[in-house]
């Protein structure tokens, strides 16, 4: 992945582990999270507090050497952001048919070494989640992240607790929007707050 330079840091990073901002014709910073808009952009450590700081030193007008309005809330536009990217692959998953939900569905999954990706609802009862999690093969990503929101959006009904998905393209691409989406609110890929 092409590195780039975080204007608040200027530490040099992967892509990945930073925000691309792209500056609109009007002269605003718009978050670019599939990097792909136009012209010149600036890059962002993918952190919240680095976002406010970049905002706070007027940052983005130095990088795009241009007058540059950030939002008051852009940080939480980019969790937002984040958020609608996991759940909008994760539902790419689901179409697709990689991924499957409910108890007997992800265990007899699991059994057949189909989970790439284990995820239960955040808060969910340990019984179910630790059974499910040892029947998990060696190197399948266990994520305890999501809520009922975000689960039960992504798979189209309600009480969704426990989702398995397939390995695929489409899931190397909803990991990478996970990992992301953590790193930015503080989580790790098992749901545990580093901030605390």
């Amino acid at each position: 992945m092409p590195e780039r330079m975080c204007i608040v840091s200027r530490a040099v990073k992967p892509e990945g582990e930073l925000v691309r901002f792209a500056l609109s014709p009007d002269g605003k910073v718009v978050p670019d999270l599939a990097r792909k808009l136009p012209g010149r952009g600036v890059w962002v450590s993918l952190d919240p507090k680095a976002i406010a700081e970049a905002q706070a030193r007027k940052l983005f007008a130095k990088g795009f050497g241009a007058p540059a309005e950030a939002d008051p809330g852009l940080p939480e536009l980019v969790a937002k952001l984040l958020r609608q990217e996991t759940i909008s692959s994760l539902a790419m998953t689901r179409k697709a048919g990689l991924s499957t939900c409910g108890f007997m569905k992800v265990e007899e999954a699991l059994a057949k070494g189909k989970v790439k990706l284990l995820l239960h609802l955040k808060g969910a009862g340990a019984d179910g989640t630790i059974k499910l999690n040892r029947k998990a093969p060696e190197g399948t990503v266990i994520c305890d992240l999501l809520g009922s929101d975000e689960l039960d959006l992504a798979f189209g009904r309600e009480n969704v607790v426990h989702a398995g998905v397939a390995g695929g393209g489409l899931t190397e691409k909803l990991l990478d929007s996970l990992r992301r989406w953590a790193q930015y609110s503080g989580f790790t890929m098992n749901g545990t707050d580093k901030r605390r």
